[in-house]
């Protein structure tokens, strides 16, 4: 009974969730753009914020699972990008075609390097599967 209630009505903190990562996501694009002005790098601030996202969650400080509900928001990092973008339509009509050809080249290329790393990993961990099966 208690299980079929739990699914009806989601915890406090379960609703609170999805909200609560967004504005992390966001505090984190707001110290980015601070510190890209502050120390003059040059990278853009989403860059900066993914980077100390990974960085969080890499030395433990931030568990996955934490931000694994609110990931579909990771797109907020992009909106700067995007608005620039519309900002130089001349530059787009003109060399347009340019860039769009680099963007899908570059996919592609991520994309077989992407596929390449995943296989050799997966590979990687079959032969140690089968390597300390057999040890047992």
């Amino acid at each position: 009974m208690l299980l079929a209630l739990r699914t009806k009505a989601p915890s406090l903190l379960t609703r609170c969730q999805i909200p609560v990562q967004v504005v992390l996501y966001a505090v984190l694009f707001v110290i980015a753009d601070r510190l890209v002005t502050a120390l003059h790098l040059p990278l853009p601030a989403n860059i900066v914020g993914m980077l100390m996202l990974l960085l969080l969650i890499m030395f433990r400080i931030l568990p996955v699972k934490w931000v694994k509900a609110g990931s579909r928001w990771l797109l907020l990092f992009f909106v700067p990008a995007v608005v620039a973008v519309v900002n130089y339509a001349q530059l787009l009509m003109i060399e347009g075609w340019k860039i769009f050809l680099v963007i899908g080249v570059s996919t592609v290329l991520t994309l077989g390097a992407t596929a390449v790393v995943v296989d050799k990993v997966y590979r990687l961990e079959q032969r140690l599967a089968t390597r300390k099966a057999s040890r047992d």
